[in-house]
């Protein structure tokens, strides 16, 4: 697949990473330009881009960037696009956001602004070394899962697909609404939990 990256921190370069690895051309960008990650494309083999060049040709997109910057992402480039929310709201360093704060999920408040994607939750739950050095082969005892929350059965499936082709086991999250069971301070935030384990922490999960 044609993967668009938004993001070139911890998540975003190790997903690119990950990606590049298993066979995937991957366009990664961020708010600082391309010249800015020549070093990660370098070792990646992955092109570097603007956001717009890195949403255009793409299967599915990757938002990993603080959750104040999304309001900043260009309007009318993600309309009908698989876009992966991998992003977690920190108010220390996000700031006061009403929404979330009277417990709207962050990716329903990222489908609000990013007008037209087909929003995924996934990738927010795992350490981003986790996400480089532990994915396993299927069946494998104890392999991580990670949960995949979203509105659309086929969007979700097609992630599902991926976080499997990355070495982690997929478990069905719920809609976007859902999805706050897998934010910060949830019992499968950065559990590495296997996939019983992420569905009982599902369960649990209380606001």
């Amino acid at each position: 697949m044609k993967i668009g990256i938004i993001g070139s921190g911890h998540i975003g370069g190790n997903l690119t990473r990950r990606l590049r690895a298993i066979g995937h051309d991957v366009t990664v960008s961020n708010s600082r330009g391309p010249q800015s990650i020549q070093d990660l494309c370098q070792e990646t083999g992955a092109q570097a881009g603007t956001v717009e060049q890195a949403v255009r040709d793409a299967d599915v997109v990757v938002v990993a960037v603080p959750l104040m910057a999304v309001p900043d992402l260009p309007d009318g480039i993600f309309d009908g696009k698989i876009v992966v929310d991998a992003d977690n709201y920190y108010p220390d360093r996000d700031g006061d956001i009403p929404e979330l704060l009277d417990g709207t999920s962050s990716s329903r408040w990222t489908a609000e602004h990013l007008r037209g994607a087909r929003i995924v939750k996934a990738f927010n739950t795992i350490q981003a070394p986790h996400l480089l050095e532990n994915g396993r082969a299927p069946g494998t005892a104890g392999r991580i899962a990670l949960p995949v929350a979203a509105d659309e059965p086929d969007a979700k499936r097609v992630v599902m697909n991926l976080v499997d082709a990355l070495g982690f086991d997929a478990v069905d999250g719920g809609s976007l609404d859902d999805s706050w069971r897998q934010e910060p301070g949830t019992p499968i935030y950065l559990a590495d939990r296997d996939a019983d384990g992420v569905r009982q922490g599902l369960a649990e999960a209380r606001r």
